[in-house]
């Protein structure tokens, strides 16, 4: 492997905005936000809408999840949905 190419690899905090729940993985992502795990020390927090906590594969649940209009973008983009 060539040296000072690839990005950190570190412990972070997922949040899943939907349902709250907090998970500790390993992650190369940034994040200007920290949060104190439930071990007491404090790591980077990364917000996600959807997670294996909320995803409707996961939970059995089915829910319609729109976010900043993809839907209609998509609609829009494929005249689809119009007649």
């Amino acid at each position: 492997m060539k040296k000072d190419i690839h990005p950190e690899y570190k412990d972070v905090v997922f949040l899943d905005t939907s349902t709250g729940i907090q998970f500790l993985t390993r992650s190369t992502v940034s994040s200007k936000e920290t949060v104190r795990h439930e071990d007491g020390n404090e790591y980077p927090l990364v917000k996600v809408d959807i997670s294996s906590a909320s995803h409707p594969y996961y939970t059995g649940k089915m829910k319609y999840v729109d976010s900043a209009g993809r839907v209609e973008k998509f609609q829009k983009k494929y005249n689809w949905g119009k007649k």
